[in-house]
């Protein structure tokens, strides 16, 4: 086909762009109509070569719908002859079983940072520690997370934008550098136990032959594994994703049925809210572990793997439709893998005086509690874990340098890059502490309270994003009660880990007094940094009023413009 409209092309006799063309000039169609132009005057485009020219730039995308670059899901020749996608609301009958498998994968993408090694440390302290009764705190920790990330697929199908770059557009410069510089600090924290907690189950699976810091460069190295496949196409990265977190299901779900669990004191975990003074603590952890600021950038970008129609409103509430109930699947998933791991190490070591546990050594315990094959499906699940998410880790990484910098940079660059920043520290911690665990586990808790410090320079700017019309449209900017509950939502978090925050540096900083004003400094600092995002792009534009007049950045209709190649993060 595309060969077919390059020799339509070649042979075409008048240059495409030759301004003596008249603009109101016509000709005859190969079935017998008539076609006159309705190009704007000036435009030159001869009537034959606009419709060659579409024809091809039809063809080309064709073709890269074939390599994978894109999914493409809605064809613009089905939509001009299916007149019920030109509302702004959803046909009857719209729903397909095959469409939502085509729209399946981001959300499992995106589910990893809910099941990734930092995740399964908070939980097993928190079975181990407290037994059944914060199971409805990782329900509903999982359920707000999961309403702060559609926010962040609406925002990148509304507008064909991910968050990163929203951040360049609506901020001024300093600001958005210092909240890029945040976020990479997010992401190589959470890189650091990703990386651990993969040498970790490497470890455990060798049997001690291979050692955390030789763990810690096999899992820098099997990112580049990411390009191999990235180049293969998404679909292909999406089912590899997909696998992993199978394992991990099947894994954690063996782990659950052999450990012999009692299902009434889970359901009543889970349905009942309780907690006690010293469950405090594992409440938070549970908290922080969970939601992820990197990951809301990851979310807004991933959906746009998807080739949706751009002009047509229906279309894209269809792809926020299917997206919304792939997410919640694979948080469903990423749930019940949490679950198994909260309840096995609640069964077999709470109240029973078992110690420190931590990833390292609950291999151990597990397989003296329970046999020795919990050992291997323990490492095998943490295995996964740690796999998946150092791979979504880099990909965060890059769409959040692209956005916030507009970098256009080889992939491969981009992820030596990314790997470098973290695995340098990683390399350095796991020499450290190759024979503490239980400082491993120490560092562990300081990461996530780093997660907790960068929480609010993702949950702000998409909250703010998402309920401004001018960003998102009549069609689709957040309802009032939306954009309360959102807003309830994260300054619940954000006072969640505010507390853990203030808990964990009383310990730390006790009895020095200048650590002490120091840190009170560098709190009042932060304050106002948050407050000042708060404020929100709308009136942040308002104030830095010449972005609107960067082409590059705001466009003349007031839409956020592409910043990069959409197929290029």
């Amino acid at each position: 086909m595309a060969a077919a409209s390059l020799m339509k092309w070649s042979s075409f006799s008048l240059n495409p762009r030759a301004p003596e063309v008249a603009e109101t000039s016509g000709y005859k169609h190969e079935d017998g109509t008539e076609h006159t132009s309705d190009l704007a005057p000036g435009s030159g485009i001869h009537p034959a070569a606009a419709d060659l020219q579409h024809e091809l730039a039809e063809d080309i995308l064709d073709v890269e719908a074939e390599t994978q670059t894109l999914v493409s899901l809605s064809p613009s020749e089905a939509d001009a002859a299916d007149g019920r996608w030109d509302t702004e609301h959803l046909p009857k009958n719209w729903f397909s079983w095959k469409k939502l498998w085509r729209f399946t994968g981001p959300g499992f993408l995106m589910s990893i940072a809910y099941i990734d090694p930092g995740n399964l440390e908070g939980d097993l302290q928190a079975g181990a520690n407290t037994g059944y009764i914060l199971l409805w705190v990782l329900v509903w920790s999982t359920v707000m997370g999961g309403a702060l990330q559609l926010l962040a697929a609406k925002l990148g199908v509304a507008t064909g934008q991910h968050l990163a770059q929203h951040c360049r557009a609506e901020y001024p410069r300093f600001p958005r550098l210092l909240m890029w510089v945040m976020i990479e600090i997010a992401i190589i924290g959470c890189d650091i136990q990703e990386v651990i907690g993969s040498a970790i189950a490497i470890f455990i699976l060798s049997k001690g032959v291979i050692p955390l810091y030789a763990g810690v460069i096999i899992t820098a190295l099997d990112s580049f594994l990411l390009l191999l496949i990235d180049r293969l196409g998404v679909r292909h990265l999406e089912a590899m994703f997909g696998v992993l977190v199978g394992v991990m299901a099947i894994a954690f779900g063996i782990m659950f049925a052999d450990a012999g669990v009692d299902i009434g004191q889970v359901l009543e975990g889970i349905a009942i809210p309780r907690m006690t003074r010293s469950s405090v603590h594992y409440a938070v952890a549970i908290v922080g572990a969970i939601i992820m600021p990197h990951n809301i950038y990851l979310h807004s970008a991933l959906v746009q793997s998807r080739d949706i129609s751009r002009t047509k409103v229906a279309r894209k509430k269809e792809a926020i439709a299917y997206f919304s109930m792939e997410s919640a699947l694979a948080l469903l998933i990423s749930l019940f893998i949490n679950l198994c791991v909260v309840n096995v190490f609640a069964k077999g070591f709470y109240g029973k005086g078992a110690g420190d546990i931590g990833l390292k050594n609950a291999g151990d315990y597990l397989g003296e509690r329970f046999g020795s094959h919990m050992t291997f499906i323990w490492a095998l699940g943490l295995l996964a874990a740690g796999q998946t998410s150092t791979m979504t880790g880099t990909y965060s990484g890059q769409f959040v340098m692209g956005g916030f910098l507009n970098l256009n940079v080889v992939k491969w660059q981009r992820i030596a890059i990314t790997r470098s920043a973290a695995i340098a520290p990683t390399l350095l911690v796991a020499l450290a502490f190759r024979n503490q665990d239980t400082k491993l586990d120490s560092l562990n808790e300081w990461i996530n309270v780093l997660q907790s410090v960068q929480l609010p320079f993702a949950l702000i700017p998409v909250l703010a994003m998402t309920s401004s019309e001018r960003i998102m449209g009549a069609a689709f900017v957040n309802h009032w009660m939306t954009s309360t509950i959102g807003w309830t939502i994260a300054v619940g978090i954000l006072t969640i880990n505010a507390s853990d925050v203030y808990e964990f540096a009383s310990n730390e900083v006790a009895g020095r007094h200048w650590v002490l004003g120091l840190l009170i400094a560098t709190v009042a600092v932060y304050l106002t940094f948050v407050l000042y995002l708060t404020v929100g792009p709308i009136r942040v534009q308002r104030w830095h009023s010449k972005l609107q007049s960067k082409p590059q950045e705001i466009g003349n209709d007031g839409l956020i413009a592409p910043l990069l190649p959409h197929n290029e993060p």
